[in-house]
């Protein structure tokens, strides 16, 4: 058996949104023991991705590395960049998410995710903007 629905999570621009909870909700809805919850984010300038959610720290840090990577296309460094249409942190959002998952796997025990003591799963906007994000969830059994 299988069920799906749709989630959309509203940003305040870029950073990470933890939807964890929202996630393990439409698990303990479903009814099912267990099973495979799969997550797709239907954006190409955000991620998801499952992350410690106790230190704040390891988010900036994150967060610091890929603003490195791939910083905004009015820098300097990225002057090779072509794709300007949408400001300058539109290209370095694109490159930001396909560097990093778009889809997740999450195992389902008695009807919670089996996720470790200190993970969270997130949605992680790439963009400076607000944006309404949708992620598709899929759980089979």
């Amino acid at each position: 058996m299988a069920r799906q629905t749709i989630l959309s999570i509203a940003t305040r621009g870029a950073g990470f949104y933890e939807f964890t909870d929202r996630a393990q909700g439409f698990v303990s809805d479903a009814g099912a023991g267990d099973g495979l919850l799969t997550l797709f984010v239907r954006h190409t300038s955000c991620s998801i991705l499952i992350q410690e959610n106790a230190d704040p720290d390891v988010r900036r840090d994150l967060d610091a590395f890929f603003r490195r990577l791939a910083p905004p296309a009015d820098d300097p460094d990225m002057d090779y960049l072509v794709h300007r249409l949408e400001g300058p942190d539109d290209m370095p959002a694109h490159i930001k998410a396909a560097l990093l998952p778009v889809s997740l796997s999450i195992p389902v025990r008695a009807r919670r995710l089996a996720l470790g003591q200190w993970q969270g799963v997130y949605l992680w906007e790439h963009r400076d903007a607000p944006n309404r994000r949708e992620v598709a969830l899929h759980l089979s059994w």
